[in-house]
């Protein structure tokens, strides 16, 4: 999820100054464990949304402490966020370090792909059981929406722990197949064939 976003749908909700808005990320995403935005990166983003244009500056408050910039949302702003909204998010499954890991290590014999996949899934069950603890200490009664990102989380490892024993069950099949090789183009331009035949058949 992009943080520009969720800053903006916070704004909208009411305006807001930095510190709440980091506040308010991290109760609405379930805590720091689940999703770490450092202050910076809410105040260079707050940044951002000011230059495009998306919120303005409301008015400066002073709350036991210094002066704090309060922001607005702006039509443009609500816009762009009624159309993140309508946007379907397209997940990258895709593009996974594992396996390229497991690709690399195939292809140049600098590790051994089996202690790559123990590894990975020794990770997985480390982070399983992390968030199987957390989610025991959630109050449904008060929590379930938390609850339900858990089991989101939770669906996904299990998901990951499967398919590395799919990988694992099936390795010895993928060493004997010939590993993906880059097709090589010449370069530069090609002989004007063409041409060629076209005087040959003039003479």
């Amino acid at each position: 999820m992009s943080v520009r976003y969720a800053l903006l749908g916070l704004i909208s909700q009411r305006p807001r100054h930095g510190y709440e808005l980091h506040a308010a990320f991290e109760a609405v995403m379930g805590g720091e464990s689940n999703w770490d935005v450092k202050p910076a990166q809410i105040y260079s983003t707050l940044t951002r949304l000011l230059e495009s244009g998306q919120i303005d500056e409301a008015s400066s408050s002073r709350h036991e402490g210094p002066d704090r910039r309060v922001y607005a949302i702006t039509s443009k702003g609500r816009a762009d966020l009624v159309d993140w909204f309508d946007t379907p998010v397209e997940r990258e499954h895709q593009r996974d370090e594992v396996f390229a890991k497991l690709m690399l290590a195939l292809a140049t014999g600098a590790a051994d792909p089996i202690q790559i996949l123990k590894a990975q899934r020794a990770k997985l069950y480390q982070q399983l059981h992390a968030l199987t603890t957390q989610r025991g200490q959630v109050d449904p009664k008060t929590g379930l929406a938390h609850i339900l990102l858990l089991d989101s989380a939770v669906m996904h490892l299990e998901a990951d722990l499967h398919w590395l024993d799919i990988v694992e069950a099936r390795l010895d099949e993928v060493k004997r197949q010939p590993l993906p090789e880059p097709e090589i183009r010449p370069r530069g331009r090609p002989p004007k064939v063409k041409k060629a035949k076209e005087r040959a058949g003039a003479v």
